[in-house]
């Protein structure tokens, strides 16, 4: 799979600038899951060489999000079914929590954005663009969590999710189930709107309860084609 670059790396702060751009490539899909970085091409395609690409690499293995293997470089790592039994419920209880909160903190205008937010995914659904119905899905659920007001969930928040993302908003959904999550998603922004925090907790841990079933599903298939 090729991969490019469209600039060059100007910036002082060298190894967070190359760490926020390979996080970027992982969680948009440009790298995808189970594929090995390709250090060469993306070293000089970046502009810079090998040793600060590969101490990037260190941070985001260190992150989970990627799998360094010795002398035989790093691949983009690939959820089990185990890690996404243990992280979804994590992040649904963050979320479900997220949304509790912002019933009592949000403002009627982020509220409001929110519901934007639902509407273009809606068009989106509606035309079929599933690449930017995902998009907007994570701006969707990260404006949530902002919502919240609560900087130590929101850490906490981003650190997990970096690792579930691609098992979560990269991979295609079939159509009923694409179907079946603007329906949740409109009962969620419903509920917010409603100032229903128990309910609104309660459909985003459900929500991420049917992601992460959906996502296991995903996992056992890609096993079994591996074997």
């Amino acid at each position: 799979m090729a991969v490019h670059v469209t600039q060059t790396i100007h910036r002082k702060s060298l190894h967070d600038e190359i760490v926020a751009r390979l996080r970027t490539m992982i969680e948009d899909g440009t790298l995808q899951p189970g594929q090995k970085v390709p250090e060469q091409a993306l070293a000089g395609q970046m502009g810079i060489s090998r040793t600060p690409l590969r101490e990037a690499l260190k941070t985001l293995g260190a992150e989970g999000l990627l799998v360094l293997r010795p002398n035989r470089g790093a691949v983009v790592a690939v959820l089990t079914e185990a890690e996404i039994g243990e992280l979804f419920p994590i992040i649904g209880a963050l979320e479900a929590l997220a949304a509790e909160l912002a019933c009592a903190t949000a403002s009627a205008e982020d509220i409001a954005a929110l519901r934007d937010l639902h509407e273009t995914m809606r068009a989106e659904h509606a035309r079929g663009d599933e690449v930017a119905y995902r998009r907007t899905n994570r701006t969707f659920h990260a404006r949530l969590v902002d919502l919240a007001d609560n900087g130590a969930l929101r850490d906490y928040y981003e650190q997990l999710h970096r690792r579930i993302h691609a098992a979560r908003f990269i991979l295609s959904k079939a159509p009923a189930d694409w179907d079946r999550a603007v329906a949740e998603h409109e009962r969620i922004v419903c509920a917010l709107e409603a100032r229903d925090a128990q309910s609104a907790g309660q459909l985003l841990r459900e929500h991420l309860s049917v992601t992460a079933a959906d996502a296991m599903r995903r996992a056992l298939e890609r096993s079994r084609a591996e074997e």
